[in-house]
């Protein structure tokens, strides 16, 4: 079970877009996530880029908490194509982010 909500992994989308501008506040964003929020942001990273299946999330999870040696911002940040990756990876969990994301747009 994903433990973090579509609408934070909506804004850490948006934010990565815009990561030039919005390095440092995407940075404290994913640091105040929680441990679990932060194994589920990396495991559907993961999932997007192929590294694991939808099927096995649990797996993906479990692998995040226990593999997890550098800071998780600075890992995500290092991972080319963020966005698209966690976009694709939450389609492939049957969640759709646009819903998320157009009203983070909307309200600024």
């Amino acid at each position: 079970m994903l433990e973090i909500s579509a609408w934070k992994v909506a804004q850490v989308v948006l934010m990565s877009r815009e990561l030039d501008r919005a390095e440092g506040e995407l940075r404290a964003f994913i640091d105040r996530l929680n441990e679990d929020e932060q194994a589920s942001l990396v495991a559907v990273m993961w999932i997007g880029r192929d590294s694991f299946m939808a099927d096995d999330l649990a797996e993906a999870i479990m692998t995040a908490k226990t593999e997890n040696t550098v800071p998780t911002a600075d890992y995500l940040l290092g991972s080319p194509h963020l966005s698209d990756h966690l976009e694709n990876g939450m389609e492939a969990l049957g969640i759709s982010l646009s819903e998320e994301e157009d009203d983070l747009v909307r309200k600024g």
